[in-house]
């Protein structure tokens, strides 16, 4: 038996999976299953499996990408679901199969990519933001939020709309901040600018959303100008170190990720002395279970160069000394999941479209991208962290009754 083959079946004991080698030969692993697809991968070439057992998520990664690899009875969100329904975080089980000294090349180079200066930090951003707004517009909501929706059950037995969990997303954070008519609010990370909008139109607020992608600045500010408010809400190409405050309140949604670990306390500084005395801010992250970590290759190679997912230690950590106080944390488990498994549904309607954009290899690696993420919020170690902070600890309610309260008035209810 191969090691390529010992490897698979240490993957896969649910549902049935058939490897065809290029010379001819086959093997099947994992038992049938109700529960679980029955699918066939097709090795183009001798190199697929000596690069997945060099690297099980790189190595699947590249050769779907290249097409060296075909799926059979299933697309590549049915695959990498069943490798991680089979190795779920719960375990202890791992997908990765990496030697002592190669997790510690790979600790060495996150070391150097989590020093996020601010020149790469325009130009990390650049590389995934900075995409045509034709294929984000493609497969996200209508209000362009790139970041985990807000679901009432875990099925979403409801039957709500990817729009309308958005929506009650804006809310449920929105609820948090404890806004007033008239505040002042920062927006770090404020993407295609949604969020300030929501605000703004919702709590009556002025808003200054901040980004470091060009595009998503135009986009933003052409949407304000539109709706009759870029006096009360503005956008601002800046760096959030050359932000001037002060601001009655701080909301960053999906940015701590760009930050890295060595300006954790940079970052939490910076918001302290931009908050009133009686400031709140509200980070929604996404965030690793079970301690700090590195970022897998493909992730850091072909979507996000120098991102890091925080564990909440690190994040608390990042957050102490700086007198800024928790005041509230909440932990999103299967909501991402959700969300992006709707992502990916619309991506896949619209694999013409994404091709014309760019070309088949990018739809591959797009589609890669987004099964990847989705089953590592449903099987894997990540989730999405929601931590609230406040300079006073009199300045919010002391149960959390006010968000309940807010967010039904929100929503209408």
């Amino acid at each position: 038996m191969t090691l390529f083959e010992r490897i698979l079946r240490r993957l896969v004991s649910h549902g049935q999976l058939t490897i065809f080698t290029p010379d001819g030969r086959h093997f099947t692993v994992g038992t049938p299953d109700p529960a679980f697809p029955d699918l066939a991968l097709r090795l183009q070439d001798k190199r697929v499996a000596f690069d997945i057992v060099r690297d099980p998520r790189l190595g699947m990664a590249e050769a779907y990408i290249d097409g060296r690899v075909t799926i059979e009875g299933g697309g590549i969100m049915e695959f990498l679901s069943m490798i991680r329904a089979n190795n779920p975080w719960e375990s202890g089980r791992s997908i990765d199969a990496k030697n002592t000294l190669a997790r510690g090349l790979g600790s060495a180079r996150q070391k150097l990519w989590r020093a996020n200066h601010k020149a790469r930090a325009k130009a990390n951003v650049a590389h995934h933001y900075d995409l045509s707004a034709a294929l984000y517009a493609l497969f996200l909501d209508r209000d362009r939020q790139y970041s985990c929706a807000y679901w009432p059950d875990a099925d979403n037995d409801a039957g709500i709309s990817l729009d309308q969990a958005q929506e009650d997303k804006k809310a449920h954070i929105a609820a948090k901040l404890l806004l007033k008519p008239g505040m002042k609010v920062l927006d770090i990370g404020c993407g295609w600018g949604g969020m300030a909008l929501y605000l703004h139109r919702t709590c009556g607020v002025d808003v200054t959303g901040i980004t470091l992608s060009q595009e998503q600045l135009k986009i933003a500010r052409e949407r304000a100008q539109a709706a009759g408010v870029a006096d009360h809400v503005r956008f601002e190409l800046i760096d959030y170190r050359d932000v001037q405050g002060p601001f009655d309140r701080i909301v960053s949604v999906g940015m701590f990720e760009h930050v890295g670990t060595a300006h954790y306390r940079t970052f939490f500084n910076k918001c302290h002395d931009l908050l009133t005395p009686d400031g709140v801010m509200l980070v929604h992250t996404i965030g690793r279970m079970g301690g700090p970590g590195i970022t897998d290759a493909f992730t850091q190679k072909y979507i996000f160069p120098g991102g890091y997912i925080p564990a909440l230690s690190e994040m608390v950590a990042g957050s102490e000394g700086t007198r800024l106080m928790v005041t509230d944390v909440e932990v999103l488990r299967l909501h991402y999941g959700l969300t992006i498994r709707h992502w990916y549904k619309r991506a896949m309607a619209h694999r013409a479209d994404i091709i014309a954009l760019y070309d088949e290899r990018f739809f591959r690696l797009w589609t890669f991208y987004l099964a990847g993420a989705a089953t590592v919020f449903e099987h894997g170690g990540m989730v999405n962290y929601q931590v609230q902070y406040a300079r006073d600890r009199r300045t919010l309610p002391i149960t959390r009754d006010y968000m309940q309260e807010a967010e039904a008035a929100l929503q209408g209810r």
